[in-house]
């Protein structure tokens, strides 16, 4: 997918993991409280666990590893995955666009690109946890539909920081809002 602005949304290729792993450890630096993981977590990953975890998730027809491009260089990233165990759920994580390329819609369109997915997989629902507050990720995702789903918990174990369970369900029919 792509707009005007130079503004594109594409699957990543398993030979980009450096492109993946610079995002990915970005979000991380940027957004801490914003992730199940953390930078040291995930910083300590060697270059082969880099590109085996983008190269498992490329080939997976269950993962849906993303990248939002502007003008071709790499600007933020989600991942959609359907869990063997719930075929009839969707979840969206790893969802970040960096700092200086916010407000362009890379946001908007990453979501409705896994919301297209997870229709297409036949899931009945997305789900997400999205850190506690009034932040424009909760506004996001509010505007795709997303809708509280129980009680907010620890984003990690151990973590004081609180996340919101969100829930989309999926209509075949009603298609993927657009603003």
């Amino acid at each position: 997918m792509s707009i005007d602005s130079g503004l594109s949304i594409r699957r990543f290729s398993s030979a980009e993991w450096r492109a993946y792993r610079e995002l990915r450890l970005a979000a991380l630096t940027d957004s801490p409280d914003a992730f199940g993981s953390t930078l040291e977590r995930e910083g300590a990953s060697s270059d082969d666990q880099w590109a085996a975890r983008l190269a498992s998730g490329v080939a997976s027809a269950t993962d849906l590893p993303l990248v939002a491009e502007v003008d071709g260089r790499p600007v933020g990233l989600a991942w959609g995955r359907i869990e063997a165990a719930a075929p009839d759920t969707a979840d969206l994580f790893q969802m970040w666009v960096s700092p200086a390329h916010r407000g362009i819609g890379a946001g908007r369109l990453l979501v409705d690109a896994v919301i297209r997915w997870a229709r297409s997989q036949r899931a009945t629902q997305l789900v997400l946890g999205v850190t506690c507050g009034d932040t424009p990720a909760v506004r996001l995702y509010a505007r795709a539909g997303f809708v509280p789903d129980g009680d907010p918990g620890p984003i990690r174990p151990g973590a004081s920081v609180l996340a919101q369970p969100m829930r989309l369900v999926l209509d075949e029919d009603d298609g993927a809002q657009t603003t």
